[in-house]
């Protein structure tokens, strides 16, 4: 047997770093044959009109099977650090952690820390890089694998995992898959230990872009842009946080539409008029360039309904505008 495949075959000690459900699969992935030693989440959040408090899915997750769990606030105080020194870990696996690992953590193993990201770095470093692929009309995106350092999403990598976009795919869908593929991408990294660290590659200097948190502005439509960005906007934002605009009577959230042509007659209204309503009971609705047929809403307050159940609870009328952003009569 060579050296080699002895190493492959050892069990390693790790500290999981995660918080949100997108974390779970490799959690789960490398709990399978490795001996997850501690699990490193954000604290609880509060919630509700009671501020009471609950555990980010990745907790729940590890209170669940009966991992170790820790949810420190940072990592400055000197028994937050001995602790996590104290788990004698051979690497710490980092998705989607949301707090910032200080150097004296990042030297504080073996093997450092290993970070999924789910992007084909250097294109969008950051909070936000699956809605920023979709609503930037990206063709393909993936997972990197990455050694953790001080810069944001910028250090070596050491593998990774591309997949197309489908044309109408949307945040939750391809989070979903991404997520997956994260688990898959890191855990043929922590396998092949120490080899897949062995030639980390420095990432490019062309091709960097930042994928920015997603703010409440970020999110409302634009109906003079084209049919496509809205579409892509919307299905970037889909199901949460949503993309939205002002309805009839109050928010209202786009959760599923595509581009079409213009209803006959209707070619002089301004961007934001509705336009009636297709055969098969969507939302028309005037672009920069042509119409965008909704199929799929969440008005406030309610729960999600088809564009025709939305049409049958309210009074609209053609020409009537779907936006704050021009005057009209709704």
């Amino acid at each position: 047997m060579t050296k080699a495949s002895q190493f492959k075959k050892l069990k390693r000690r790790i500290v999981f770093m995660g918080s949100p459900e997108f974390a779970i699969p490799t959690l789960k992935e490398i709990a399978l044959t490795h001996n997850v030693c501690a699990v490193y989440t954000q604290p609880p959040k509060q919630f509700g009109r009671g501020l009471k408090e609950k555990h980010v899915p990745v907790a729940q997750h590890a209170i669940q099977t009966g991992l170790p769990l820790f949810t420190p606030k940072n990592f400055n105080s000197k028994s937050v650090l001995s602790k996590l020194k104290s788990h004698k870990a051979e690497i710490f696996v980092v998705v989607a952690y949301g707090l910032i690992l200080p150097t004296k953590v990042l030297t504080l193993c073996r093997f450092g820390c290993l970070n999924g990201h789910a992007s084909i770095l250097p294109r969008w470093r950051g909070a936000a890089p699956i809605q920023r692929a979709l609503e930037a009309g990206d063709n393909e995106t993936g997972v990197s694998a990455m050694i953790m350092g001080q810069g944001v999403d910028s250090g070596p990598l050491v593998h990774c995992c591309k997949t197309p976009i489908q044309k109408n795919e949307n945040f939750e869908s391809l989070h979903n898959r991404l997520s997956v593929l994260t688990a898959k991408c890191l855990s043929k990294v922590i396998n092949n230990l120490p080899e897949s660290l062995s030639n980390p590659r420095a990432q490019q200097e062309t091709g960097i872009c930042y994928a920015n948190k997603i703010t409440k502005e970020d999110t409302e439509i634009n109906w003079s842009q084209s049919a496509a960005e809205i579409d892509r906007k919307i299905r970037a934002f889909a199901p949460r946080p949503g993309a939205w605009c002002h309805g009839p009577r109050d928010r209202l959230q786009i959760l599923a539409a595509e581009p079409c042509i213009l209803p006959r007659g209707t070619t002089q209204l301004p961007e934001g008029s509705f336009l009636g309503k297709s055969n098969d009971g969507a939302i028309i609705i005037r672009c920069s360039d042509q119409g965008l047929a909704i199929n799929k809403v969440l008005p406030a307050g309610k729960k999600p309904m088809t564009a025709e159940e939305f049409l049958n609870g309210v009074v609209i009328s053609v020409g009537d505008l779907l936006s704050n952003r021009i005057k009209g009569r709704v």
